[in-house]
């Protein structure tokens, strides 16, 4: 080799070259791995390009930011909500209306502490947009019954001590009161079925099943 000529550097080149380009050496095709999978990659963004430029295009949760008013009635007491989309009822009776009796418990609906009723039917509150409830009717444990005047469910659940700390309380009472609305077997192990979307995880389970059955013997 002379010595005045400059060796070729080794490895591969900076910027691919498509599989049909041709080299120096006479039309060979010049084909590394290095380059074949730049120029892979390379096609697969350009492709994926026209759906991500429009997905940026659309700001992220723009639409979801814009408030809906929803008219319903808490409690016998008419409300005019006006509130983000995302907004679970549960939030709403929380926050806005700052009736905490109904519990936040796993957020999920698989503990029932945040029972309500809507329209007489007990619903998980978590689980439930309040933008859903145009014109329902909603009941929480502070429209069931005052310490002055208990229900009678509650009056049950306070002889039978069907309560420890007391959390899942309001929820259990609310699916108990609409559990006498149902169609529901007479023995405890009905009782229990029906309520077997409310846990205590006190363990209380016998004392809240003698409290429902004295209520229903009694109706």
């Amino acid at each position: 080799m002379n010595e005045n000529q400059q060796e070729e550097p080794c490895g591969e080149p900076d910027s691919p070259r498509h599989p049909s380009s041709s080299g120096d050496d006479g039309g060979a095709p010049q084909l590394t791995r290095r380059s074949f999978l730049m120029w892979v990659g390379s096609s697969g963004a350009l492709g994926a390009l026209p759906a991500a430029a429009l997905a940026a295009s659309v700001p992220v949760g723009a639409a979801d930011d814009v408030p809906v008013t929803v008219r319903l009635t808490v409690n016998d007491v008419a409300q005019e909500a006006r509130v983000d989309v995302r907004t679970s009822l549960l939030d709403y009776l929380r926050e806005n209306l700052r009736l905490t009796g109904t519990k936040k418990g796993c957020d999920h609906g698989q503990c029932g502490a945040c029972t309500v009723h809507v329209n007489g039917r007990r619903v998980n509150s978590c689980l439930s947009l309040v933008a859903m409830h145009e014109g329902d009717s909603i009941t929480t444990i502070e429209g069931l019954g005052t310490p002055d005047r208990l229900h009678p469910l509650q009056a049950a659940f306070v002889a039978h001590d069907g309560l420890q700390c007391g959390y899942c309380t309001s929820g259990q009472i609310m699916s108990a009161a609409a559990l006498l609305t149902e169609p529901c077997g007479r023995t405890d192990a009905d009782v229990k079925e029906a309520m077997s979307g409310n846990i205590c995880r006190c363990g209380a389970y016998s004392n809240i099943v003698a409290a429902i059955r004295q209520v229903r013997d009694a109706g």
